[in-house]
């Protein structure tokens, strides 16, 4: 725009300064009937055109177009513009479109800038700021590489972003004097604040927290503690023993009167610039603690695949003596079943045995008292037979009435039932039939009635 207003102020300036002498070379001559006629210039149609009046028009708009830059320009989206007047002052472009500049110079800024760690051969020609791989030292001496990529935005108020382009002058200026260096320095301090078997352990996502922090709102304040831990092996199951002592270290943060965090102020949040995003990418750990890593991870292993047989061999042992237990019990149960059948049966043969005895001895008594009346009557006719002979009978007499006597008594013997029912003898098991002492015995009266008797 600015080349076609050029071409436009000279365009005007020649017509104007070439239409005088073009008049001046106009002639006239006659014609047939001795007019006068204007004889046909030799100049090209289009220089005929431009009058004084449109020449200066010309250059006017030429004019124009040539001050239009200086007077607006497009603010593209992405940018932010620090304005310097004529004057001296000074101002702040923060949106996009078209914009009044009143011949002030403007010096552009990106709002968003990147700062990343770039490996050897990768070319990214839209990052700002390139950074080799950070080394780092974890609070447990074991060193890393950290590789990092990071967006700032620049400040979203007028002044402030004022006060940085007077400062600063450039964006390179910023990027390579302040942004990089500041976050180096604080992945390297954040590197103190942690232990490598911790970020391996979970701690990662605190690693990256603690950056994103930092960056913010300034680094912390932290002390450093160093403890010594006795480790401690069984030898025996009651027994332990000193194996090793070790030393671990813990970083608190230092906290004020308020219980805040103490925070060290750097140039990133005292420019006011905001940290938009933090990316660990990766932390490459040195060869010697991943080689001891590899080394724990087989142990490990090998513990697990031990422990795992281990409570396999005490799975199997319990299930087998859960299994004797279950066949105890069955045997217990069908033992204690037989007991049952047996007592129940030996109960059932008691309660026989003592229905048995009460009918036997009530049986008993039944014949006992029947052979007593048989004896009465035997006795009586004894008794009547022995006054007869001592009345005075003669011995066939005698003989006849105790035939007579030993008849009856047979038969009255031979009505008797007794019962069958064994008497247990001594502790030896011997007994003798109930009959044959009952026989016996009343044989034995009988006897000694009719010797009575006979004498």
């Amino acid at each position: 725009m600015k080349f076609l207003g050029i071409v436009l102020i000279i365009l005007g300036i020649l017509t104007l300064l070439l239409r005088p002498q073009l008049s001046e070379e106009e002639e006239f001559e006659k014609d047939d009937l001795g007019h006068l006629i204007k004889k046909k210039s030799k100049a090209p149609p289009w220089l005929l055109m431009f009058t004084r009046r449109i020449s200066l028009i010309v250059i006017l708009a030429g004019g124009l177009v040539v001050a239009v830059p200086y007077l607006f320009f497009w603010a593209e989206p992405g940018y932010q513009y620090f304005v310097v007047y004529p004057n001296g002052k000074k101002d702040a472009v923060m949106s996009e479109g078209i914009k009044f500049r009143g011949f002030a110079q403007i010096t552009p800024w990106q709002k968003f800038i990147d700062v990343k760690v770039i490996d050897p051969g990768e070319i990214l020609d839209e990052i700002e700021g390139k950074m080799d791989p950070i080394p780092i030292r974890f609070i447990d001496q074991v060193t890393a590489t950290t590789k990092l990529s990071t967006r700032f935005q620049l400040p979203a108020d007028k002044q402030s972003f004022i006060e940085l382009a007077i400062e600063f002058r450039s964006l390179q200026n910023l990027v390579q004097n302040t942004l990089i260096p500041t976050v180096r320095e604080v992945v390297s301090n954040t590197g103190y604040m942690f232990a490598a078997q911790d970020y391996i352990s979970g701690s990662a996502s605190d690693f990256r927290v603690a950056i994103d922090e930092q960056l913010k709102d300034g680094t912390f304040s932290v002390v450093k503690n160093e403890y010594r831990d006795t480790v401690l092996t069984s030898i025996e199951q009651d027994n332990r023993a000193i194996s090793e002592i070790q030393t671990r270290y813990e970083v608190n943060k230092r906290l004020d009167e308020t219980g805040k965090s103490i925070r060290i102020p750097h140039d990133i949040n005292e420019n006011n610039i905001i940290v938009a995003q933090v990316i660990v990418d990766d932390v490459s750990l040195e060869e010697v603690f991943k080689q001891r890593l590899e080394a724990q991870r087989d142990e490990s292993a090998k513990r697990q695949l031990e422990q795992q047989k281990i409570k396999t061999a005490r799975d199997a042992q319990a299930r087998i003596i859960a299994e004797g237990e279950r066949d105890k019990a069955g045997e217990r149960v069908t033992q204690e079943k037989e007991q049952v059948k047996a007592l129940i049966s030996i109960e059932t043969k008691l309660k026989q045995e003592e229905t048995n005895k009460k009918l036997a001895s009530i049986q008993l008594e039944t014949e006992r008292l029947k052979a007593q009346a048989q004896k009465v009557k035997a006795d009586a006719e004894a008794y009547q037979n022995a006054k007869l002979v001592t009345a005075g009978l003669t011995p066939q007499e005698k003989a006849k009435i105790e035939k007579e006597i030993a008849i009856g008594v047979a038969k009255e013997f031979a009505k008797i039932k007794f019962p069958q029912m064994m008497f247990m003898g001594n502790d030896k098991g011997g007994g003798t039939p109930l009959e044959a002492l009952i026989g016996a015995a009343m044989a034995k009266q009988i006897t000694f009635q009719t010797g009575k008797g006979g004498g």
